[in-house]
Order: C-alpha cells, then structure tokens, then sequence
C-alpha cells in the first residue's frame, strides 16, 4: 500500500495560513507528498521548501483568478496536484492547509487504509470535522458547518476535486463511494488575528466575486468581527502537537458566551432535533456511504 499525500497553497505567510502544520500532520501517514505551491506576494515557496523531509514534492502553479464561479480556481489547482500524484499510489490523503491531523487518529487512518485497500468498491475514507472559531478555545457547533467531508480517495485517476474544492466526484460528475472512519479533521481556518482574518475574507471573496460586488458587501477593512457567530462550545480535548507553537504564540483575546445561541426560531428547532437525535434535516452530502 502506497499513500502520497497532497495540497495546494498560496500566499500562506500574508494570510497566516498553518500550512506547515497541515502538511506535516500528514506526513507520518505518506510515502510521498504533492504540494501544489500558487506563485504568491510572500515567501510561500520557500515557507514550503524550508519543510525538511525527502517525501515532499513541489510544483508550481500560477493560479486563474478569472475563474470564479463557483469558487473554480480551488478545483482547478487540486486537480494540477491530482495529477502530479504516481500511479503506484493506492491511496491519495488530501489536506487542506488550514486543516490539521492529531496524530492520536494516526493509527485509526492507517488500520482503515489497510482494512479497504483491496475493497474496490470503497472508492474513499469519510472524516469527522472539528472546526475551530475565533480562538483556539472555541469549536463551532451550529448547522452551518459541516459535519464531514472525503479526505482519503482512491488513487483511480477518475476522481477530480469538486467545486470549491471541499470535496471530491468522479469524472462523470458522480458522488464517490465511502467509508466513515474514526477520526477528524481540525480545521482551524477561522483562527487567526482579527486583522490578519479580514484580510484573508477580503482575499477569499475575490476567488468568487468582481471588485465590484466585492465593494458592494462592505467588508471589514480593520479587525475582523468574531462575535457575529451564532453557536459556539468551549474544545475540552488537546489540539495536534504540530499545533502547539501556533496556540502558544497567539497574541489576541476572544471571549464568548457559549450558553448564547443567536438562532432564528426555525433553526432552534432543528438545532434541538439534531442534538435529541443526530439527525441533521436537510444536510448537504457530497458522497454515498457505504
């Protein structure tokens, strides 16, 4: 069983991204790894290269900034690594670089790899998110995160990142055939200081929208606003060692109430159901377990 592992970055210095973090999490885990660097304002090539393991492979991509529907440029780049990934590959680990892997998962995601390597139909592995907001602290909880997404696929050469790239199909634009396994996915891409966050909005809505429906929605120009949110619970457990140094150095404060729910009153009845239950009406799947 061979896994290689692979991302897409850019400008990871100007807007904080724990790039570093992301792709060393996984690398316990890979052969080889792919990262796709985008030519960027900062010194994100050699950020990436300064990474010292023999298993990382870098390519460098310039990135279409006129695709934006839809978000399209993401796809588009995580397919460039897609491609760049070898043949012999079994299995393709994919993170994002504002996503982290606790290395007390590691062997959860190695015995699921080994278990359905020789499973044909299990065409990827389903994980489990934890999404952090505001500060380290603080884990989102309402219906508008999700819940999981493909992160493992099978290396077929028939699958291809899917819109935004949260997610992957096949070529014929069917959804992929998963697994769920035992582990998360810690995303920390709403963790950053409040004025490195607005930049990153502002930056993130240019993959989508013209300058001018940009200037339209009034973006914070200053210090982003955290307390917008509507739900959040206090994280009880321990984050990545990978994590460590970033937590230790974070320089600005964020405090909720976390017995505040700022729901509408439809979303307060499916937010009962759902923690009565488990059951989330109406949530988006982008794949088919199996």
């Amino acid at each position: 069983m061979k896994v290689t592992g692979f991302t897409i970055v850019r400008n990871a210095i100007k807007y904080d991204y724990p790039a570093v973090e992301a792709i060393t999490s996984v690398l316990p885990l890979c052969d080889e790894f792919v990262v796709a660097v985008g030519k960027s304002d900062d010194d994100t090539l050699a950020l990436i290269q300064s990474i010292d393991s023999d298993k990382i492979s870098i390519i460098e991509t310039v990135w279409d900034e006129s695709l934006k529907t839809g978000g399209r440029v993401l796809a588009v780049e995580t397919d460039k690594a897609i491609a760049a990934i070898t043949p012999d590959t079994t299995w393709a680990f994919y993170i994002q670089c504002d996503e982290v892997v606790h290395e007390k998962y590691y062997e959860n995601i190695r015995l699921a790899m080994q278990q359905y390597e020789h499973d044909m139909a299990v065409e990827g592995l389903l994980f489990k998110y934890t999404h952090f907001y505001g500060s380290f602290n603080y884990v989102a909880d309402s219906r508008k995160w999700y819940r999981n997404e493909i992160r493992i696929i099978r290396n077929t050469k028939n699958v291809a990142s899917y819109r935004d790239a949260q997610g992957f199909r096949k070529l014929d634009n069917t959804k992929l055939y998963v697994k769920p396994i035992d582990a998360y996915i810690y995303h920390y891409g709403w963790v950053r200081p409040p004025q490195k966050m607005a930049e990153k909005v502002r930056s993130f809505h240019t993959l989508w929208h013209t300058q001018d429906e940009i200037d339209k929605m009034q973006l914070d120009t200053t210090d982003f606003d955290y307390s917008k949110i509507d739900s959040l619970r206090i994280f009880e457990y321990t984050h990545p060692k990978v994590m460590q140094k970033r937590i230790e150095s974070a320089s600005w404060n964020f405090k909720f109430n976390v017995a505040e729910k700022k729901y509408s009153l439809k979303n307060k009845v499916l937010f009962f159901i759902e923690k009565l239950t488990g059951w989330r009406i109406g949530e988006y799947k982008n794949y088919k377990v199996i």
